[in-house]
């Protein structure tokens, strides 16, 4: 049976959980459109995550993969357009490392852009009433490093696998702990990202829309 590999990570900056893992483990073994949902957890260790994220795709050989990761203070599920060759680490990781304007690939592209169907999926989690939007930057910490390794490593190794990452709003339970920010049910999320799986598996091209959906 086909395989699709979703990552979560590993809680950072002080806080107790991180919802991409939680919503990540709630779809565990789930059979989405022929396909069995396979999770891992990634570390916030810059390096260390991406060469967890190759083993389990040399691994498990899924026809495509969606990384999760947090980005408190977006009120959305945002789809990661582009990543980019940088790390530029606005606080030290798990294991006290802050690099600082170092590529996360020496010698690679400026970036590479997600191969999911962004558009396709934001235009059908808006038809189900859970508030989506495309992205134009994931940041420069470990979530883009590891949107960027893993598209690097697709291209040079799997190229017929779609990749791409996702972000996520603080979950109510985590915003508790950060006053005044957005967030979303964890239900809601997991709902997302099932329908991206369903959407990913499904749509060959992505949609054009003029209705802002891009934006």
């Amino acid at each position: 049976m086909n395989k699709v590999l979703i990552t979560g990570i590993e809680p950072f900056d002080g806080d107790a959980v991180n919802p991409s893992w939680q919503v990540a483990q709630a779809l565990a073994g789930e059979h989405i459109a022929g396909a069995e949902i396979a999770v891992l957890e990634l570390p916030c260790v810059l390096g260390v995550a991406n060469s967890q994220l190759v083993a389990a795709i040399d691994a498990l050989q899924p026809v495509a993969v969606i990384c999760l990761g947090l980005a408190g203070g977006r009120a959305e599920i945002s789809l990661e357009r582009v990543a980019i060759n940088l790390i530029d680490a606005r606080i030290p990781d798990n294991a006290g490392k802050q690099p600082i304007d170092v590529p996360v690939v020496a010698g690679g592209p400026v970036g590479y852009f997600s191969t999911l169907p962004v558009k396709a999926a934001v235009q059908q989690l808006r038809r189900q009433g859970i508030p989506a939007a495309v992205s134009y930057t994931a940041g420069t910490y470990n979530c883009n490093h590891i949107f960027y390794g893993l598209r690097h490593y697709l291209e040079t190794h799997h190229s017929r696998v779609r990749g791409g990452f996702v972000h996520i709003p603080y979950s109510h339970e985590l915003a508790a702990a950060h006053p005044g920010k957005p967030s979303m049910a964890l239900a809601t999320m997991v709902e997302a990202v099932r329908t991206i799986v369903q959407v990913t598996l499904t749509v060959e091209e992505d949609v054009r829309f003029g209705d802002g959906a891009g934006h």
